[in-house]
């Protein structure tokens, strides 16, 4: 989405066909054939439009989580305006799914080193868990020396677990292997290798897919080559990893994890 977001304005989403619900159902089929559970990290803005969906989500046995309301990352907003969205969207996501919404994703990773106010309006507004401080070094986000595995935050408001996502430790640094581009476009045994890493440290990890993702017919927008590379490669293959990736690891969802990490009473 963010890849496209200097070509498709906010104020054009209304006017624009609407394809999340029918790929999260089949995401959902999946994952239920698998026994699987996991955290949909979720729009405000979409959970006004699709109840229904979040719904069916909360129904199948996943947590519904929050993505902050309108996509805007972290560094676009002052803490009031943070917290807006954060309170916003914990209210609606409650309130379409039924569930307590204790965590939170911020769009493309964007708390990063300077935003760390963001933390402390989190604990203050509720959530118990954040999934944003992606420990690698690259233009755009990323949190050089956040730990790697899910680890204890303590922050003027109190304490918060932090749940990053998963990288691969190769040569000194950190490789993103957590999914999305990475998933899309590079060897699958990328992700597959972090997440055996993760299994022999007796850790959790942490991986992630849009819905848009397994959508290779979606609608194509007039970009530039590299932003064309980005966002539309490898979506004819994805869903043929991601069936792979299902059937070889158990998944659960974050929320689920807590009680494995002993943070169920954070």
């Amino acid at each position: 989405m963010r890849a496209l977001a200097p070509w498709v304005a906010r104020e054009r989403w209304d006017s624009l066909e609407s394809r999340v619900a029918r790929n999260v159902e089949r995401l959902l089929q999946l994952l239920a054939e698998h026994g699987a559970r996991g955290t949909f990290f979720t729009l405000g803005w979409v959970a006004e439009r699709q109840p229904a969906m979040l719904r069916a989500i909360a129904a199948a046995g996943h947590e519904v989580a929050s993505h902050g309301y309108d996509h805007r990352r972290v560094v676009e907003l002052e803490p009031e305006a943070f917290r807006e969205q954060v309170r916003r969207t914990k209210a609606v996501l409650e309130n379409a799914s039924g569930q307590p919404c204790v965590g939170y994703r911020a769009p493309n990773y964007s708390i990063v080193a300077g935003r760390e106010w963001a933390l402390d309006i989190l604990v203050e507004e509720g959530y118990r868990y954040d999934s944003s401080l992606f420990p690698i070094t690259r233009p755009g986000y990323g949190y050089a020396g956040g730990g790697r595995d899910p680890y204890w935050l303590e922050r003027p408001a109190g304490r918060l677990l932090e749940v990053p996502p998963t990288t691969l430790r190769r040569a000194g640094l950190n490789l993103p292997a957590a999914g999305g581009a990475y998933f899309r476009l590079l060897p699958p045994v990328l992700v597959r290798t972090a997440l055996r890493d993760a299994e022999r440290r007796g850790q959790p990890g942490t991986f992630y897919l849009h819905p848009w993702e397994i959508d290779p017919e979606q609608p194509r927008f007039e970009v530039p080559l590299l932003t064309r590379v980005r966002h539309y490669g490898g979506l004819a293959g994805t869903w043929r990893r991601l069936e792979r990736l299902v059937g070889e690891f158990r998944f659960t969802s974050i929320a689920e994890s807590l009680g494995a990490l002993g943070a169920a009473e954070a």
